[in-house]
This record gives structure tokens, C-alpha cells and sequence, in this order.
């Protein structure tokens, strides 16, 4: 099972498509009219990760939904708000040089959409030349026959060597969902909507000498034989119609036939593109909106569907709404299994039958309970160097080496985590995609039910820092007059003897009006665990050490209760000048004897002890 952290639609999710464009072919499929089951036009959100066949990102990717386009990231990822789309179908187009153009075809729901895409390269399967008949093959049996006849883009006829770019997708393989185009939504040749069952597909790409796009010339065609996955022999007809993908409009177009020949379907087709062997259904679109116990909804859970009458497997992962949304067969009653993430991944949540759904739109409320995790919301904001909400931007939060990804909501974020009961931390970090910087990797303990991380500074020139919430609201950041030391300890008093101190104080403007910082504590040895034991800090009016007070307010020696904090120490500085890197949580009173509590998080240099 596949750790997806962003496919969201039922409807065979991810999408890729050709890089030529087809020609027009000449059948009663008509785009205007076809176009009019896609609904009216709505805006939704997008965000996406792009990969490649290693499931590396793939930066600098061109990303165009409607009349919007934008780059991706050094992660892969893009996002792209209010992009204007329709309520039964967006149509998301990715595309960089070396790669087969890709694309995704959606159901778009409320909240963000996330999609991933695995983009194919351009890899060349066989060389032939024109006016020479060639066959070129691939190793799993997928071939294409050529009778040497091509055109440019421009309608000319082509002269000289042909590069054959090839790619057979097996519906029984992993990546069938990443990889695809589209969704297995079509047009057949009476122009009537239609929801496919894969027996696999086949993309061919001709490039000139020079990397023109060719394609095949008026009157010529092209055998293709597409091989068949042994376990889907039995159910394979011997005749099935062959379908196009339409990358100017991002559907299915039925045109042809192909005959079942041992275990390979062999067909002719006029023009390349990616074309598909499938059965044609009656479609139903669907929404799945899952809930807790409690009625919270639950994003990132893995939905599986299975019919009796289909060959594959559709999947889902809900939003942070808690929905997935979809293209399923009509009429037909559909296995549901859901899944937690991570490690949880392999944990059955709910399994159940759901069905049969007629034509139009219908929502389906889920509700599940499980013993084997829990849930968890994780929450918090992404800042700049200034303390600024990041408008634009997303968080990465990996539990179990499933990655959640999260776009910002005017700098905020809040999601679930299927969270395994033996699973107590996680990963998470923030991106600003304006200004294309990130933050470093914190790795945080879950808080049941509920963890808020608090700020996620996002800055390129912050060497060192501090930042703090008071009671989820008040925020302060320190990043100079930073002082941090980490000293054996031999003269006890009010602290134990044979054990080092780390002492941290930061200052924040000048003269009667600078604020302060204290936070003392203790480690057993040099770098082990901090111990829960002392602590004091204080922030307000400045005074200075030796007790002078402004205001009438101390800076300095303010005492948790019980001599309590909690700490998560994940660097220490071995030598002077390395980072030390913490977070902590504590409690405390005010001056007007007020409990309060105070979650922070530390990155500073080690200075040398006085």
C-alpha cells in the first residue's frame, strides 16, 4: 500500500497526458456540448506535488489551471488560490522540458484540492526514419508499427529520423494512479459522459531531429498493441473500444477498437496520444465526507473502492475538511476500505458497502471509530523574520514517513493525523513559496488530542532566535542580543553540583522599554535529556541583573510552579559557536498571580561561559 500524501479524488487520481496535441478526428464527439456536464464555474484552491518515476520532486515544473499558472518549488510543490474551475471538473496541466507532459483531471471539492502528479520522462524506446516501415517495442510487449509517414506540427510532411518515446501503464501496477492521465472520465462517439475500466494504456511521442513534435500524416495509421496483465486475461473481452486523451480539453474520446490477440489487445489508431483499452460505465459522482466518533471530520484517510464488475482499485485521501470527492460507476455496489497514514497506513479503520448510486451528485457521511489510533490535530502559523503571517505558503508534516501537506490559510494551518498508539512524534516544516525560503526540520512531540506548534519561522537571514506564545495569542520573537551558555556546574547552592547549567537570555529593544528573556535549566550530563527540574524567566520592562526594576516590574527569577517545564532538546552545541535547539512548554503565574502558559522554541549559537 502506497504512502500517497496527496491524491483527494476518487476518480483514478493522478493524471498525465502527451505531448503532442491531437488532431481533430471526425465522430460525433462535440467539446461545446460535451463541455456543458462539467457544471458552472466555481474557484477552489489547489496545492500539488510533482515527482518523478522515483518519486523525487521535480522543481521549476509550469503548473496551469483555467487562465493561472505558477511554478514549483525545490520540494516539488505548487499552489494556486481561487483558480477558476468547474463544480464537476478542474483540470490541472504540468509540464517541464525532458518530461512528458503531464495533466490531472478532477472533481473539485470544498477546502483545498491536493494533487500529485508522477511525470514520465522522455525516454526514448527506438529510432526509426521516415519513409521507412519500423516497429518499435518495449520490454513488457507494448509495441507501436509505423509505415514512415509523418507530419510536423504545422501540417508539413517530415523528412528525416524519428525518435519513438514510449510508455505502457499496467492498471494493475502501483503507480497506475500517479501516472495516468486524466481521470477515467470520457466522451464516447455519441458524445455521452462515460466512466472507464482500465485494461491498460500506451503513450507514444515522435520527435524530428531537431525535438519538433511529429505525428502521423493525413491517410496514415499506426498499430499498437497494448499487452495484458496475466490477471486480467479472464475478464479481458475479445473486442474492446480505445479511447484518446484529449489534452486540450483533459478527457477520454472513444475512437476504434481493439482485438484481444493472445495476451495483447492490437489495434490502428490515425494520430499518437495516450490511448487506453477500456469498457465503458455509466457514471455517478461522489462525495465522501468522513467523521470521528465524536463528529470531528478526518482528513488524510486513505479511501479504497473496489467493485465486482472493475479491474482496479479507485483511492482517495480526504482534505483537511475531511472529503474526497470522485467519479464512481453507477448502479453498482462498491466495497470501502479506509486506512489510517503513516505506520497506520496498514490499519483498516472502517470496511463496510456502499451503493448503488444513481446519476447526478450525491454526498455519503462515513463514520469511524478504531482501537488500533488515534487522532490528532496538529495547528499552528508560519512567520517571517519579522514575525509576519505567510500568506502563501504551506507546512510539511511527516508522521511515520507519511507526509501531510498543508496549504496556509492566511499564515495558519490546522489538520488531522492518524496518529498509531505507539507513534509519539513527528516531523514538520514550513514554506514560503513567495519568497521560495524554509524553515528547518522540528521534530515534536504529539499532545493529545491536540498539538499547536506555535510559530514556524520561515527566514533566510535569522542566524539565531527565539519565539514564544502566551496562551496560544501573545507572540514575541527574539533574534539578537542573544546570550546562550551551556557551563559545568561545581558550585551548587541553588542548583545541584557535577551537573551542567544551560542559561539563556535575549533582550528585545533599548533602553526602559527593551523586553526580556530568561530560561535556566539543568542536564544530567553534557548532552543528555534536559531533566524537568528548574527554570526561571520573565518577559516585560527591562532592568537590569543586579534587581533594579522600571515600572515596578523585575526581569528575572520568575519561578514556574512545582519548578516544572517541559523540554525537547534536538541539538546541543558541542562546541562554542554550534546551535543549540529546543522546545519547551511551561507553565507560570503573573505578577497579578494569573496562570498562564507559555510554549516556545529555541535555535541559538552556544557562547562561551563567564
Amino acid at each position: 500500500m502506497k504512502n500517497y500524501y496527496f491524491p483527494l479524488f476518487l476518480c483514478l487520481i493522478f493524471t498525465m497526458s502527451c505531448d503532442n496535441e491531437p488532431v481533430s478526428i471526425t465522430n460525433n464527439q462535440n467539446p461545446t456540448i460535451f463541455l456543458q456536464n462539467f457544471g458552472s464555474e466555481i474557484n477552489r484552491t489547489f496545492i500539488g506535488e510533482i515527482l518523478d518515476i522515483n518519486n523525487l520532486p521535480i522543481s521549476d515544473v509550469v503548473i496551469t489551471i483555467g487562465n493561472q499558472s505558477t511554478l514549483t518549488d525545490n520540494n516539488g510543490i505548487f499552489i494556486i488560490n481561487d483558480a477558476l474551475v468547474n463544480e464537476r471538473f478542474g483540470y490541472i496541466k504540468a509540464s517541464k522540458s525532458g518530461y512528458i507532459h503531464a495533466s490531472r483531471a478532477v472533481v473539485p471539492n470544498e477546502g483545498t484540492n491536493k494533487i500529485r502528479i508522477m511525470m514520465l520522462p522522455e525516454t526514448i524506446a527506438g529510432t526509426t526514419s521516415s519513409g521507412a516501415e519500423a516497429t518499435i517495442s518495449l520490454p513488457n510487449g507494448a509495441s507501436v508499427s509505423l509505415d514512415g509517414n509523418y507530419i510536423k506540427e504545422d501540417g508539413t510532411a517530415y523528412s528525416g529520423s524519428v525518435d519513438v518515446i514510449m510508455h505502457f501503464l499496467d492498471p494493475t501496477d502501483d503507480n497506475m494512479e500517479d501516472q495516468m492521465p486524466g481521470m477515467l472520465y470520457a466522451a464516447d462517439t455519441q458524445n455521452e459522459e462515460r466512466f472507464l475500466n482500465t485494461f491498460g494504456m500506451l503513450a507514444v511521442e515522435l520527435k524530428g531531429e531537431n525535438g519538433e513534435d511529429l505525428n502521423l500524416a493525413e491517410n496514415s495509421s499506426a498499430e499498437i498493441t497494448v499487452p495484458l496483465n496475466e490477471s486480467l486475461i479472464a475478464a479481458a473481452p475479445s473486442s474492446i473500444p480505445l479511447w484518446y486523451f484529449d489534452e486540450a480539453n483533459g478527457y477520454w474520446i472513444e475512437e476504434g477498437e481493439a482485438t484481444l490477440s493472445g495476451n495483447t489487445y492490437v489495434g490502428n489508431v490515425s494520430h499518437f496520444s495516450f490511448w487506453n483499452c477500456d469498457i465503458p460505465m455509466d457514471p455517478a459522482f461522489l462525495c465522501f465526507i468522513v467523521e470521528n466518533e465524536t463528529g470531528n471530520r478526518v482528513a488524510n484517510l486513505n479511501i479504497q473502492l473496489r467493485s465486482n464488475d472493475l479491474n482496479q482499485t479507485t483511492n482517495g485521501i480526504t482534505n483537511s475538511l475531511g472529503m474526497a470527492c470522485g467519479i464512481v460507476p453507477r448502479n453498482e455496489i462498491l466495497d470501502i476500505e479506509i486506512y489510517g497514514n503513516g505506520t497506520c497506513l496498514g490499519t483498516l479503520v472502517y470496511d463496510s458497502t456502499i451503493g448503488p448510486f444513481e446519476s447526478g451528485y450525491t454526498e455519503e457521511t462515513i463514520v469511524i471509530d478504531s482501537d488500533l489510533s488515534t487522532f490528532e490535530t496538529v495547528s499552528g502559523q508560519v512567520v517571517n523574520c519579522d514575525s509576519e503571517l505567510i500568506e502563501n505558503g504551506y507546512v510539511i508534516i511527516d508522521s511515520d514517513g507519511f507526509n501531510v501537506i498543508e496549504v496556509l490559510d492566511e499564515g495558519l494551518f490546522s489538520t488531522t493525523i492518524t496518529r498509531c498508539l505507539n507513534t509519539q512524534s513527528f516531523n514538520i516544516f514550513g514554506v514560503d513559496i513567495e519568497e521560495n525560503l524554509q524553515s528547518t526540520q522540528e521534530t515534536l512531540s504529539f499532545e493529545s488530542p491536540a498539538t499547536n506548534v506555535g510559530n514556524i519561522i520561515v527566514c533566510s537571514n535569522l542566524d539565531e532566535y527565539i519565539t514564544y506564545t502566551i496562551d496560544g495569542v501573545e507572540e514575541f520573537l527574539y533574534t539578537q542580543d542573544i546570550n546562550a551558555e551551556l557551563c559545568y556546574n561545581m558550585v551548587g547552592g541553588t542548583f545541584p553540583t557535577d551537573t551542567y547549567l544551560f542559561g539563556i537570555d535575549a533582550y528585545l529593544g533599548n533602553g526602559l522599554e527593551e523586553n526580556c528573556f530568561r530560561l535556566i535549566g539543568i542536564l544530567n550530563d553534557e548532552f543528555s535529556e534536559l531533566e524537568n527540574t528548574y527554570d526561571y524567566w520573565y518577559f516585560e520592562d527591562q532592568t537590569d541583573l543586579i534587581g533594579l526594576t522600571f515600572n515596578g516590574i523585575e526581569c528575572g527569577f520568575i519561578m514556574t510552579p512545582d519548578n516544572t517545564a517541559e523540554f525537547n532538546i534536538t541539538n546541543i552545541g558541542e562546541e562554542i559557536g554550534d546551535f543549540i535547539d529546543m522546545y519547551f512548554s511551561l507553565d507560570y503565574f503573573d505578577q497579578d498571580g494569573q496562570l498562564h502558559t507559555m510554549e516556545g522554541e529555541v535555535h541559538v549559537r552556544r557562547d562561551a561561559c563567564i
